[in-house]
């Protein structure tokens, strides 16, 4: 528990300098979406996350690893330096926090919110954009919608948003009822 604390710390204290750092050289956009293909290469590749994660791995190591990646997926100046400088300090393992930190960070600035969307079953276009219509009319802000399927929560939906859940699905729902037949 004292490392996922001490890794987002750490997370958030890169991201505010790799941020910052994106405004001021005007190449945000480019830092975003190098980082969420970094994100989607690291849930596809199990080497990758062993390169990122493991002590055995020496900083030249993972520094000649990860400017591999980067020249292959094109990446920014910037987001190249920085992932240098995260391997100089031997810091890749928090990549996963310095990756959600930054997200944070861009979407206060543009104005969006989070939402952590699960359902029972993958929902149709029509329900995602009718979601993010509820979603931005409720919250007053553009909602950036991540969604996922989880089949126990038998149907309807939850929303997570910051740290609040609101939660329609049926699982809830039964739950519920069957707390009050007990009490009954």
């Amino acid at each position: 528990m004292a490392y996922e604390s001490n890794a987002s710390d750490v997370g958030a204290r890169y991201a505010r300098a790799l941020f910052d750092l994106a405004v001021e050289t005007d190449a945000l956009s480019a830092v975003e979406a190098d980082l969420e293909s970094l994100k989607a290469m690291r849930r596809a590749s199990a080497d990758l996350r062993r390169v990122q994660d493991s002590p055995l791995f020496s900083a030249d190591d993972q520094a000649r690893a990860m400017d591999a990646l980067a020249d292959r997926a094109r990446f920014s100046v910037t987001t190249r330096k920085f992932l240098g400088v995260l391997s100089a300090n031997h810091r890749l393992r928090a990549l996963s926090a310095i990756t959600a930190a930054f997200e944070r960070l861009a979407a206060d600035r543009r104005k969006v919110v989070f939402a952590e969307v699960v359902t029972a079953v993958a929902m149709t276009g029509a329900q995602s954009k009718n979601l993010e219509h509820a979603l931005r009319s409720a919250l007053g802000r553009d909602p950036r919608i991540e969604a996922r399927v989880d089949p126990a929560i038998l149907g309807g939906l939850t929303v997570k948003v910051g740290s609040r859940l609101y939660d329609a699905s049926l699982k809830s729902k039964l739950d519920s009822l069957k707390f009050a037949l007990k009490r009954a």
